[in-house]
């Protein structure tokens, strides 16, 4: 018998790679139901449907877990705040479930469908370790400077894909945990203050061009309640309205390159 054999059909190396094998099937099950603790479930019904419940897919969704957090009490994943969110506006184009839904309401770009949808976060500030908002505008928190050798956006035009001005940059909005620029504030020619997310901008010394959106989309950005902070829901539904324009900012966006 060679070495490491256990019996003439069996050896070390061979329990070895099935044990693997089921740890890693394990694996992909576990982290598979642990996604679903935020956005979940996906459809009302369709594939996955277990008797009156909502789909859920192959799996299960996961058993409640209490989060205890520091400065906003107990919070539960998963949560109910999806399941009294309003539905996508849009209806699917092929009668499967998980087919592409087209958008029926009143915008495309803030139907909460494809690269413009969101979850129902929080609607709180994020925080940072000592309690304070994370997210502010600099015009509050003298503590971040931006340096002589780069340009600052303050006061640059906001141009849209087609190259015409929607506003103007008034403001930049830093993490203050991360240390890193995550928004620009921008007065549109109505003068509504909205953000911008800052890795979608291109800031030239003449200019600031985001190409998500057309100029005379800036007017519709989901706004603020506070005019110094921002919610984690907001984040959500600001970002999926910036996603949306790389989809749906005009039609030929959805339409094929050739």
């Amino acid at each position: 018998m060679e070495s490491g054999a256990i019996t003439q059909y069996i050896d070390v190396a061979q329990l070895v790679l099935y044990i693997f094998w089921i740890f890693f099937f394990g694996l992909v099950i576990y982290l598979t139901i642990e996604s679903k603790r935020e956005g979940f479930p996906l459809e009302a019904d369709g594939f996955g449907k277990r008797s009156e419940k909502k789909a859920t897919g192959l799996l299960p969704m996961p058993r409640t877990k209490i989060f205890r957090t520091r400065f906003n009490g107990d919070f539960e994943a998963p949560h109910t705040r999806d399941d009294v969110a309003p539905p996508p506006a849009g209806t699917p184009i092929n009668p499967f479930p998980g087919a592409p839904l087209e958008p029926t309401g009143s915008s495309p770009m803030l139907d909460d469908i494809g690269p413009g949808s969101f979850t129902q976060r929080m609607d709180q500030p994020d925080l940072t370790a000592e309690g304070d908002f994370k997210i502010v505008p600099m015009s509050i928190e003298d503590t971040f400077k931006i340096l002589a050798t780069d340009t600052d956006p303050r006061g640059l035009e906001v141009f849209g894909l087609e190259g015409k001005v929607g506003g103007t940059c008034v403001d930049v909005w830093v993490d203050r945990s991360e240390h890193i620029i995550r928004y620009l504030e921008i007065k549109t020619l109505s003068g509504k203050s909205v953000l911008a997310p800052f890795n979608l901008t291109v800031i030239k010394k003449d200019g600031i061009t985001i190409n998500s959106l057309m100029s005379g989309q800036f007017e519709d950005v989901p706004g603020l309640k506070n005019t110094n902070t921002i919610s984690l829901f907001e984040e959500e539904k600001i970002n999926g309205y910036y996603g949306a324009g790389t989809l749906m900012a005009f039609p030929r966006r959805r339409e094929s390159f050739f």
